[in-house]
């Protein structure tokens, strides 16, 4: 579980360049003040997306410990 957490956290920082090119639309949104409505709802549904994949990952080892224990 820990490496994997690793290799993500790796992955982001190697991918993050990639990211911060110069983009015009996103000039136009910061300039407008408009990019904090686009990170906000970006982070919004990013943290759902991890909120919902670890509440179905504790579901699904429930689920395993039950079988596993009868």
């Amino acid at each position: 579980m820990k490496i994997s957490i690793w290799i993500t956290l790796l992955l982001i920082i190697v991918a993050y360049p990639t990211f911060a090119q110069d983009v015009e639309m996103a000039d136009s949104f910061r300039a407008d003040g408009k990019i904090y409505v686009v990170v906000t709802i970006l982070s919004i549904i990013v943290v759902g997306l991890f909120s919902y994949l670890f509440y179905l990952d504790r579901k699904v080892s429930r689920i395993e410990n039950s079988t596993t224990n009868k």
